[in-house]
């Protein structure tokens, strides 16, 4: 198996990971404000990080804790934003509008690194756009306050991919530091906006702290970490392919384990933006390429 096979293979879990996270960040945040939440989960993913790989992550460059600085403070301002939108949106909402920033991505590069997109993201903006409108618009054709968090999460989680794939790719730049680093970032950042605007609260049960556990541990340690590694062996569009799976596996989340069912034009909202999604990212000539040269040695 090839690094780039391994390492797309890498992504499924990360997917996994996240599509829990919404649900898991509603669980705490009935108890929890959103920098206290991000604060705990960040710093305590660190501390893990460090605990287990203490004389690698001794040895950092003075570059990639520059680039740690940069990029943690990047991710601070998406998990708030995210945090925010899960507060006041719904689980499922929250996993699919999320998913936008593979649609961000190209429109970025294309805006601060001159790399032409496709013709085919007009079609897939298009796509979103009624989408979005699908999934979040009521009955006075307002958005949600979360739906709108959500997407500017999405906006700058492609800048955040951008950075990163840019960064790791430096010389003098580890990409398994620069992922420990940048939690410990996100992590102060938040305590100390926690400590200016909330009211410091410590969570009274065991299915918030068992929350914050799993959020800390898999769904922003290893989660984050793997994917600032992976994308030293991949593309940015690999990740955004196999990261389609994210919002599914968050809707089945939102149905078992919160309740939550959708409209039927949400329904349709949410499958007209993973097709969208899928056309942006996927080479379809290329693909159907490779299926022809495959039928044709099959036959007699």
């Amino acid at each position: 198996m090839t690094k780039r096979a391994k390492a797309d293979l890498a992504i499924v879990p990360i997917a996994l990971c996240w599509s829990f996270s919404y649900y898991l960040n509603r669980v705490c945040l009935d108890e929890v404000g959103p920098f206290a939440l991000n604060a705990l989960r960040f710093i305590a993913a660190f501390a893990a990080a460090m605990a287990i790989a203490y004389p690698s992550l001794r040895k950092v460059s003075i570059r990639t804790i520059k680039y740690s600085l940069c990029i943690g403070t990047i991710l601070t301002a998406i998990y708030i934003t995210a945090t925010y939108g899960v507060k006041y949106t719904s689980v499922s909402n929250a996993g699919f509008l999320c998913t936008l920033a593979v649609v961000f991505t190209p429109l970025f590069a294309f805006i601060f690194k001159g790399v032409i997109p496709e013709r085919k993201l007009i079609l897939v903006v298009m796509m979103c756009t009624v989408s979005i409108a699908l999934l979040t618009l009521n009955e006075e054709l307002k958005p949600a306050l979360g739906d709108v968090f959500c997407i500017l999460s999405a906006a700058i989680s492609a800048g955040h991919l951008l950075v990163t794939e840019s960064a790791v790719r430096k010389e003098g730049v580890n990409a398994f530091h620069l992922g420990v680093y940048q939690l410990a970032v996100v992590g102060i950042l938040n305590a100390l906006l926690a400590v200016t605007f909330e009211t410091v609260y410590i969570p009274a049960t065991m299915k918030v702290w068992g929350a914050i556990f799993v959020l800390a541990v898999f769904c922003t340690g290893f989660a984050l970490v793997a994917l600032v590694i992976v994308q030293k062996y991949t593309t940015a569009t690999h990740v955004g392919v196999i990261l389609t799976l994210e919002p599914v596996l968050a809707g089945f989340v939102a149905y078992f384990f919160a309740g939550e069912i959708l409209l039927p034009r949400a329904y349709a909202g949410a499958v007209m933006l993973i097709i969208g999604i899928l056309i942006m990212e996927i080479d379809v000539k290329s693909v159907a390429k490779i299926l022809f040269q495959n039928n044709s040695h099959t036959l007699p």
